[in-house]
This record gives C-alpha cells, sequence and structure tokens, in this order.
C-alpha cells in the first residue's frame, strides 16, 4: 500500500493494487501471476481472485474508508469481470453473485477504463514488467474479449465508468484522467 499524499480535494489518497495490498491477498497474487497460462481454469481464477478481493477490502479498503481516506485501486471487481468473465467464460451472474457475497453492494465511485487496442496493451505490459506474467501468455484473442469487456461494461454503467484513450501521450492520458475526475467526483485535481 502506498500513499499517494493529499492529491484530491485535501484527503488523504491510498494507493492499492488488485489482487494484492493484504498480506493474504499478495499471497494469492503470486499464484496467479506466475506459471502457465493454463495454472488455473478461469473458475478457479475467479475464486481466488475474489478471495484476495476480500482480504484486500477487509485489510485495507474499508479501514482506509473508515479514516475518510480516498482509495485508488489498480483493478478490482470489473478486472474480474472482464478476465474470467468475458475472457473466461466464467457466466457474468455468478462472477456478480461471489462479489455481492464478499462485498455485498460496495463499488468504486468512479471507474476508469485505460483503452488501448490489444497489441498495444500487450506490448505495453511486457515493457512495463521486464516480462510477462501468464495473464499476458493467453495471448491477444483472449485480450481481445477481455477488452471488450471493459468495454461492455462501460457501456452498461455510463454513471460510474469512464473511457480513457490510452493509446495517447501520457501527457494527455493524464489530462483526461484529471478531467475525468473533476467531472465525475467533483474535485481539483
Amino acid at each position: 500500500m502506498a500513499a499517494l499524499g493529499p492529491v484530491l480535494a485535501g484527503c488523504k489518497v491510498i494507493g492499492t493494487r488488485e489482487p494484492g495490498d493484504a498480506a493474504g491477498a499478495e499471497e494469492i497474487r503470486n499464484l496467479l501471476l506466475n506459471g502457465a497460462p493454463d495454472r488455473w481454469d478461469a473458475v478457479s481464477e475467479a475464486l481466488l481472485m475474489v478471495a484476495a478481493r476480500r482480504s484486500h477490502l477487509v485489510e485495507t479498503v474499508l479501514p482506509a474508508l473508515a479514516k475518510g481516506d480516498w482509495v485508488v485501486c489498480d483493478r478490482f471487481v470489473d478486472s474480474t469481470t472482464a478476465y474470467q468473465g468475458n475472457g473466461g467464460g466464467v457466466p457474468l451472474d455468478q462472477l456478480a453473485a461471489l462479489h455481492r457475497m464478499i462485498a455485498g453492494v460496495f463499488m468504486p465511485d468512479l471507474t476508469l477504463i485505460l483503452d488501448v487496442p490489444v497489441d498495444i496493451g500487450l506490448a505495453r505490459a511486457e515493457a512495463r514488467r521486464g516480462g510477462e506474467t501468464r495473464f499476458e501468455r493467453k495471448g491477444a484473442e483472449f485480450h481481445a474479449k477481455v477488452r471488450q469487456g471493459f468495454l461492455d461494461i462501460a457501456r452498461r454503467e455510463p454513471k460510474r465508468c469512464v473511457v480513457i484513450d490510452a493509446s495517447v501521450g501520457l501527457t494527455e492520458v493524464g489530462d483526461a484522467i484529471r478531467a475525468a475526475i473533476r467531472e465525475r467526483l467533483g474535485v481539483a485535481v
């Protein structure tokens, strides 16, 4: 967990990631990201993701929110929907039921979907990490389904989701993110 500092409206901002940012969730993260692409089927992945999310919520997110902190999370329930649902074929209603079981009606106030063509996204992921995780090794066809899943979520939930064209330069992406935060959350960043 990394504090990003008082960036939004004078509030403390906590940066987190999923899976991870809680002791048990970090252990599960290692299981999910390492090994062969077919190490887990999509249902097993979904169950591991939900277990990690529950740990993350209980140990990190909910305590921060209770203190009045803002939480910015790299991935959350929409990633499970897109990856294990759209990409892996787990029925979306079953994934939604798992989320309700571990989080009730809790959802982000704002979800930013940074959208790029699949080939650009895979190249960036490899460059950023210095190598691929087992998810990147699932190939372009899988990632095309995942991308479409994220875009479908944004279409279904336009009040919560904003799609950002991340194929442009870093400055333009940052400007679009700041504009979305100002417009949707009413705070200057």
